[in-house]
């Protein structure tokens, strides 16, 4: 099965009231664990590589891992652009093999969000590439994308409705409440997000799929193994998983997960090398991740977006 774009699995997705996981990958492990569990699981999954990323591993090896994992998996799996920063990034990522592209214009006024979408909109629907764009924006950091809580803001229904008609986007990325990165809300804060909002969407542009983006969980039990094997991370707080249960068996039909797959491979690894200080090989202590990756995965994928046995 060759790699697909994200037109067909969300739309599928949106109709029948689940949510397809779309992991952020950096190197060979986190790619290996995630494509594992879900072929476990028969689940479609996104793959998808930020600006970071592609710094990081490179825009050709992260292609060429992802079509390793997928030549030996039987479900259909998309590789996508996180977080598009110009048309160029989005022309280069398509030009190369990637079958799914988001370009962010989300921090642009209105108008030129409209214009730079329409056209990578344009470029991509010619080479049978899905198109994400976003309106509203998220608060918080995750590699690239810096943006301070008084300059974030809820996407407007009317404005949503009006954008996704001018650019003939194939999903929406929205903005009610949730955060880039893994400090998302203020201690003792109740994390909640914005149902209202996105019923409002919801009815304004009926069965078109909408995008949940800063959505890891920021689970307890990986904060608390970093810090008990001497890890410092304070206040750390994401999206519970109820909320993300009740998203997607709305139009959320892709839910981003990035930060909860960097805090399960650093509690394995910070804890193996804690109990074995006297390892160094690098095989041994990956492959502790590479479980404990696998595992989240699989958990999301069954009891958070719903989608196992989906294909």
């Amino acid at each position: 099965m060759s790699l697909v774009n994200t037109k067909k699995m969300l739309n599928k997705a949106c109709n029948e009231g689940y949510a397809v996981g779309a992991f952020n990958v950096n190197n060979m492990e986190i790619i290996q664990s995630v494509v594992q569990a879900a072929n476990e699981l028969s689940s479609p999954l996104i793959l998808q590589a930020s600006m970071g990323a592609r710094k990081y591993a490179g825009t050709t090896y992260l292609k060429k891992l992802v079509e390793a994992a997928e030549s030996e998996s039987n479900i259909p799996i998309a590789l996508h652009l996180d977080h598009g920063e110009s048309f160029e990034a989005c022309k280069e990522c398509i030009d190369s093999g990637f079958t799914s592209v988001m370009i962010d214009g989300s921090s642009l006024e209105y108008s030129k969000n409209v214009e730079i979408t329409r056209k990578v909109v344009k470029y991509a629907h010619k080479y049978n590439v899905s198109v994400e764009a976003e309106l509203g924006s998220l608060s918080g950091i995750e590699d690239e994308v810096k943006i301070t809580k008084e300059n974030s803001f809820y996407t407007d229904p009317d404005q949503a409705a009006d954008f996704v008609k001018k650019t003939n986007v194939d999903s929406l990325a929205i903005a009610i409440g949730t955060s880039h990165g893994a400090y998302k809300f203020k201690p003792n804060q109740t994390p909640k997000l914005r149902f209202d909002i996105l019923e409002k969407i919801q009815k304004k542009i009926p069965s078109f799929p909408l995008v949940l983006h800063g959505a890891s969980t920021i689970l307890p039990e990986y904060i608390n193994e970093i810090n008990h094997y001497g890890g410092s991370i304070q206040n750390a707080l994401g999206i519970p998983e109820e909320e993300l249960k009740k998203a997607a068996k709305m139009s959320i039909s892709k839910i981003n997960i990035d930060s909860d797959l960097r805090l399960a491979m650093t509690a394995s690894i910070r804890k193996y090398l804690f109990q074995h200080p006297n390892k160094f090989d690098p095989r041994e202590y990956l492959s502790e991740a590479k479980t404990s990756i696998k595992s989240l995965v699989k958990n999301k994928i069954q009891n958070v977006l719903g989608c196992a046995y989906k294909i």
